[in-house]
């Protein structure tokens, strides 16, 4: 299709006097990687609900596949991997990938067959036969994303998808998102970890407290946030670097990471400047390099404080949580 397979034209959702999305406007076009990012309450969760048809929205509109929003109604077309889990503990992991492909209208014999394939990509040929509850929970989400996929939808929306994977298994699933998009498939999907977003996303959209904050490819992202920055590591004693980072005549901000750090100089510093100032410290200066801001870098200036407001808040007893 020529126009954008999702569409959300300046939607709104409250719950009991709390906006969890407000004025919200995005567009994900055909075929590519989408990252719909934010922190924890951020209001990710329930726009994706709205785009499933799960939520209705209180003001706006959402469109996919050009026509009226309906994600019951187009789940034939879609592959949604929500953010609560949902396996039937007792079924085996085969029978159970059988059920996900009846639900979507394959028959069991295809069912049967395409679980095979996916088990085999996945890494968990050898657990066919059993049961969910004898699985990781790493395992278990494997199962369910091939749940997720197993009756070919052109698009797939993944809620928080690497959460609670270990490095492996979650560079396993990249790998097949990544897959999954170049065979002409649009993947939508959400999270807080900036390095996946980063490496993965054609787009993103950054939403914070409900609203959109960033909005565009990652080189229209990476270019509107300009400033100058530095990608440091130390080999020695980082600690030494510290008040050389917290320098405001150098450095706009830094993410101190310990034995690495990215820094944005500040407006009038000269690089050269603070190269000198941290050989000085004896710090043991193993990298420093101008580069492109990160996504982490730039999802913290844009996002950081809400998001520690926005945590405080959703942590209170009684909250409600609208991830």
């Amino acid at each position: 299709m020529s126009g954008p397979v999702i569409h959300l034209e300046h939607v709104t959702k409250r719950f009991a006097g709390h906006t969890a999305v407000r004025d919200l406007s995005l567009d994900v076009p055909a075929g590519t990687i989408f990252g719909l990012l934010g922190p924890n309450g951020a209001g990710k969760s329930t726009a994706i609900r709205m785009m499933m048809d799960i939520l209705v929205p209180d003001e706006g509109r959402i469109s996919l596949f050009g026509g009226s929003v309906g994600g019951r109604d187009l789940s034939h077309r879609i592959g949604y991997l929500p953010e609560e889990r949902g396996l039937y503990k007792k079924m085996k992991v085969v029978d159970h990938l059988v059920f996900f492909g009846e639900t979507k209208g394959v028959s069991a014999s295809r069912a049967r067959a395409k679980a095979g394939e996916w088990l085999a990509r996945l890494g968990l040929e050898d657990w066919t036969d059993k049961k969910i509850e004898d699985l990781s929970k790493g395992m278990q989400q494997k199962v369910q994303f091939a749940g997720t996929i197993l009756h070919d939808p052109e698009l797939v929306i993944l809620d928080e998808p690497f959460s609670g994977l270990d490095p492996v298994n979650s560079q396993v699933l990249k790998e097949t998102v990544i897959d999954l998009a170049r065979t002409g498939k649009t993947v939508l999907f959400s999270t807080h970890i900036m390095e996946q977003a980063e490496k993965m996303c054609d787009r993103v959209v950054i939403i914070s407290r409900g609203e959109k904050v960033v909005d565009g490819t990652m080189a229209e992202v990476k270019r509107e946030a300009g400033g100058r920055h530095i990608a440091l590591a130390f080999h020695r004693d980082a600690a030494r670097a510290a008040p050389v980072l917290r320098d405001r005549s150098l450095v706009a901000w830094a993410d101190d990471e310990g034995a690495s750090a990215e820094v944005e100089l500040a407006p009038d510093a000269d690089p050269d400047r603070l190269l000198e100032t941290l050989v000085a410290s004896g710090a043991g200066l193993s990298r420093f390099e101008i580069v492109e801001p990160s996504l982490q870098s730039i999802f913290i200036a844009k996002v950081g404080r809400d998001a520690a407001t926005a945590a405080a808040i959703t942590d209170q007893p009684g909250s409600a949580r609208h991830a």
